[in-house]
């Protein structure tokens, strides 16, 4: 089959993994809306947070972790408030040093977009697509991006069928005619193999033993650098 377009996984692919501490982000939030009790909530939104990816990682990607803003809300936080607005800015402050792309990412996608090749983005991520459009457009990348899925907004998430279907819906290609490029051998190689993209791991994160499932997918192609992206897939295109 011929490759018409290159689907990048964010986290940990387009941009290097980084190891958060997920009380202290959570922490910065909270010292801010709620300085009194900022330790307990703190905890209260930690662990909201990792029962959402428990509850996405035990069904496969039938649920979805939501929007960041549910967890506030269920937590009776008012989300329409100024202190949660600027603790809110905290928290995306706290972020800000973890998400900046690969310094190889602008470099390859304008490679690609050179090759006539579609780019796009799906995310397994709690925030808003208002956020990550921030950040590929501080990283130089928005423009170089023709379509961008978030879990956020989706009932489901990788590597269910539907997430992947959906972003090959936004992009005008079939599955088969894409390259899925992505960190993790489940969400994002097993996922985008079983609905017939080829699939590029790239091993570079430390992904906790807990959220590897048994019978992880071999991927088409190993890229030990994000670089490595563009040759393999004109290796590919050439055959």
């Amino acid at each position: 089959m011929s490759i018409d377009a290159v689907i990048f996984d964010w986290g940990g692919t387009l941009t290097p993994w980084h190891d958060i501490d997920l009380y202290a982000q959570w922490y910065a939030y909270a010292e801010v809306y709620d300085p009194v009790h900022a330790g307990a909530l703190a905890q209260q939104l930690r662990d909201a947070e990792l029962q959402r990816w428990r509850l996405q990682q035990e069904s496969g990607g039938e649920t979805s972790t939501g929007a960041l803003e549910s967890i506030f809300i269920n937590l009776g936080i008012d989300t329409d408030s100024a202190r949660h607005l600027t603790a809110l800015a905290t928290y995306l402050d706290f972020w800000a040093p973890h998400t900046f792309a690969d310094p190889q990412a602008r470099e390859l996608l304008q490679q690609l977009r050179a090759d006539g090749l579609l780019i796009g983005v799906l995310s397994n991520t709690l925030w808003p697509r208002t956020h990550h459009h921030e950040v590929f457009e501080r990283d130089n990348l928005a423009e170089l991006i023709d379509a961008a899925c978030y879990t956020s907004e989706m009932p489901v998430a990788k590597p269910h069928l539907d997430a992947f279907s959906l972003i090959a819906g936004e992009l005008g290609v079939k599955p088969e005619h894409c390259v899925f490029v992505g960190d993790r051998l489940w969400d994002d190689i097993f996922g985008a193999q079983q609905i017939g993209m080829r699939a590029i791991w790239i091993p570079h994160s430390r992904v906790p033993k807990e959220q590897v499932p048994e019978g992880d997918a071999v991927p088409d192609a190993v890229a030990n650098e994000l670089k490595d992206v563009i040759g393999i897939v004109r290796q590919w295109r050439s055959v």
